[in-house]
């Protein structure tokens, strides 16, 4: 069917999709001409409405071009006034663009978007939020801008945001971030399903590339979508002053519709877990329970990595010495808290109320860099190394156990081979070497010497062929009352 579908139907559905949303620009571009705030703010005008009508009919034309001959839609569209804020979920593909063209509501959207041609003007008409990479103060004023157009008693188009900030395969719904749910109003949740019979749709960060789902999707006779729109959600007070407890209550209404479950994983979490680094982590790492924990203390994503430098620098000058919760805190310059604590928790192996600042460190590279194997484990050699710019065997296991998150690891065989000439010490030089001409060296000598043992490692390199990874079913990850794993 590829290979028929590819010579005859593909190209002429590619050309006339394109010919379409190229014809619907010139529309979009006069539209958007000296459209400023005010004007933004009143009724559209009749002209305005019928552009609204032509580009809605273009547009759909597009995706019947694609094999989306019908789109099933259930329940009833809320108006501005009533819901302000439209919340999509699952994302999962590009192909989630079709309720944005059906209803031309407002969306948050990368400022580089608006620069790209044809694409940009189209975009640009249905008066995104844009958020700016460069700006590091961006993330703020998108969520000002929201919340001002949501109070805006309907004067604004609907926003339509897609709250679990990633695509992922919807066998579960991701934690929702709270951008949607901090202007505190009611929003009306719409849930997407594709019930296709082969899933071409599916672009998430670990899968098919961008062209080779088109490709395989226009491949398909036909292609089912269907949009449903579910009751206006309206928040109580204590969910109103609570944007986290809001977006987990939306979540669970809609994963209730959708019949998945839930999952208090994020994208980053998933994105360390399944990075490409020579280190795969292991089920029960506790590096993920990490990961929250540094969320949790509010290091913030974009500057996480100056963070780790300065931490770094402050933990050599410490060299070996440990620390007890009070100078953590000092430390890390926060004070000390129950998420401080729980931190602290995840490092006090021995439970005598004093951990070694180095494995903190360890663990921050990894969250930092999760696919930077070798950088993470250069710093730690720095960290570790004696006055002659060596680690022991002893020293590569507390290394290696923290960049892995794990309570113990037999690093024996890993040693004897990065230490040909039985030294018993070796440099991060012999050890960049090795791992050049072995760049499967976690399988070979770690992950094989474990196999079978109570870690669990023999499934960590083993990934899901899409977006989020086995091991985060939510058999694996609602026991909230097992107490944290220790590193």
């Amino acid at each position: 069917q590829i290979a028929f579908m590819t010579l005859t139907l593909f190209p002429i559905r590619l050309f006339f999709a394109a010919f379409m949303m190229l014809l619907a620009w010139p529309f979009a571009f006069i539209a958007s001409m000296g459209s400023d705030e005010q004007e933004l703010e009143k009724p559209l005008s009749w002209w305005r409405k019928i552009v609204d009508f032509l580009l809605k009919a273009i547009m759909r034309m597009m995706w019947l071009a694609g094999g989306f001959h019908w789109i099933n839609v259930k329940g009833r569209r809320a108006l501005p006034a009533e819901a302000a804020i439209l919340t999509v979920a699952p994302h999962s593909s590009y192909f989630d663009a079709i309720p944005v063209t059906m209803t031309f509501a407002s969306i948050v959207m990368k400022a580089e978007s608006k620069d790209i041609p044809v694409w940009g003007t189209l975009i640009k008409y249905i008066r995104p939020v844009f958020v700016s990479r460069s700006d590091q103060d961006s993330r703020r004023k998108t969520v000002e801008e929201i919340k001002r157009r949501a109070q805006s008693d309907g004067k604004w188009p609907q926003i339509m945001i897609f709250p679990e900030g990633t695509c992922t395969n919807r066998s579960c719904l991701i934690t929702f971030k709270p951008g949607a749910f901090i202007p505190g109003v009611p929003v009306q949740p719409v849930v997407l399903r594709y019930p296709n019979k082969l899933d071409t749709i599916t672009w998430t960060w670990q899968g098919p590339g961008a062209f080779e789902i088109l490709w395989l999707t226009l491949c398909q006779f036909h292609n089912s979508v269907e949009i449903e729109f579910l009751p206006v959600y309206i928040p109580s007070e204590e969910e109103r002053k609570n944007p986290v407890l809001y977006a987990n209550n939306v979540r669970r209404v809609m994963a209730e519709a959708l019949g998945v479950p839930v999952t208090d994983y994020t994208f980053e979490d998933c994105q360390l877990a399944l990075a490409e680094g020579q280190l795969r982590l292991p089920s029960d790492t506790c590096l993920l329970e990490f990961a929250k924990l540094v969320r949790s203390l509010g290091l913030k994503p974009e500057t996480l990595e100056d963070d780790l430098d300065k931490y770094a620098a402050s933990a050599m000058k410490m060299k070996k010495e440990k620390v007890d919760l009070k100078e953590f805190s000092a430390y890390l310059e926060f004070p000390v808290s129950q998420t401080l604590e729980s931190m602290f928790a995840l490092f006090d192996e021995n439970e005598d109320g004093v951990i070694d600042i180095r494995e903190f460190v360890i663990a921050l590279s990894v969250v930092c860099k999760p696919s930077k194997t070798l950088e993470t484990i250069q710093l730690a050699f720095q960290l570790y190394q004696s006055e002659g710019g060596t680690v022991t065997e002893e020293d590569l296991a507390h290394i290696l156990k923290t960049a892995m998150g794990v309570s113990q690891i037999d690093v024996t065989h890993l040693f004897r081979a990065v230490d040909e000439e039985e030294k018993g010490k070796i440099t991060y030089d012999d050890f960049y070497t090795f791992a050049m001409l072995h760049p499967h060296f976690a399988e070979e000598y770690l992950y094989a010497d474990q196999m079978g043992a109570e870690s669990g490692l023999e499934t960590s390199y083993l990934s899901a062929p899409n977006g989020i990874c086995t091991d985060f079913s939510p058999d694996n990850s609602g026991d909230r009352r097992k107490p944290l794993q220790k590193k």
